[in-house]
């Protein structure tokens, strides 16, 4: 093992799952209705038990993302995580994007997941992801909902796209409230994506293992790395309506999706993030 790689194994990155069912994907709003969704074979709690058996064939730990409206219907799924040694966290109630909420639908929305999730899982929730990445350090009132929402940690920002221009690395974006972003790899003047999502499954594996050496290496930083529950998924079936690029965007490569993970696993330590990113290590001090 070379000096660099020995470096990355010192690393604790944190690894992250948001946990929906396949039809919470905001790429099927048009063709499947919202009032569908408690008719809809569930797929999640299958998803999900691969997933814990995953990390527990590594000893590895991970904070699950999930939505209050899971909660409510799989309570037995929440605690089976809890008791295998992960950490609760927040998608919001039923997958809405802040955006598309405003102030007083958004503050209601992340306290009753919060509520609900505490409720289930007997355990406290500090932190909370908006779906789809969907506000910017633009939108401060999203960020003030979320501290008064009583969450000690967001993981709401991926520095490309909507969050181009924004640090990439933790910092404390409101008093006693922690931004912590989804990993991007800076070479060329831009900001790659290196913490997972449709990236991971779609580009070669050494890309996002170069990018996140990277950050372990030269930057000297933990990685914030995230995946859906669904990506596991291979046996999903097709849904009817949607175009080549929803399904390729959706489906491609999943059965790569383990071998992948567990090489991940492997090369990089992981763990939760309220342990790999300690709220109190980045507070402010007056």
């Amino acid at each position: 093992m070379d000096d660099q790689s020995a470096a990355s194994r010192e690393v604790v990155n944190a690894l992250t799952i948001n946990v929906g069912e396949h039809f919470h994907d905001f790429a099927f709003s048009a063709c499947i209705p919202r009032a569908s969704w408690d008719v809809r074979p569930s797929r999640v709690a299958a998803n999900v038990e691969r997933i814990l058996d995953l990390l527990a064939e590594h000893e590895a730990r991970a904070t699950f993302f999930m939505l209050g409206w899971i909660a409510e219907r799989h309570p037995q799924l929440i605690r089976r995580i809890v008791e295998s040694g992960h950490e609760i966290a927040s998608n919001g109630y039923d997958h809405t994007r802040a955006i598309n909420q405003g102030w007083g639908p958004f503050l209601a929305d992340v306290r009753l997941a919060k509520a609900i999730l505490e409720d289930v899982s007997s355990a406290p929730v500090a932190g909370y992801r908006t779906p789809g990445f969907s506000i910017s350090l633009s939108h401060s009132w999203a960020f003030e909902c979320i501290a008064e929402g009583g969450y000690r940690y967001s993981s709401c920002i991926y520095p490309t796209g909507l969050g181009r221009g924004a640090p990439r690395f933790a910092h404390e974006v409101r008093p006693g409230l922690l931004e912590i972003p989804v990993t991007t790899g800076r070479t060329l003047r831009l900001n790659w994506p290196a913490g997972g999502g449709e990236s991971f499954r779609l580009l070669p594996y050494a890309v996002s293992h170069w990018l996140i050496r990277r950050v372990n290496d030269e930057d000297h930083q933990p990685a914030m790395f995230h995946f859906r529950a669904w990506d596991l998924d291979s046996d999903e079936p097709l849904l009817a309506g949607t175009g080549p690029s929803v399904r390729i965007r959706h489906h491609a490569n999943r059965k790569q999706m383990a071998p992948r993970l567990r090489q991940l696993l492997t090369d990089f330590r992981w763990g939760r993030v309220d342990t790999v990113f300690p709220v109190t290590r980045y507070s402010r001090k007056d």
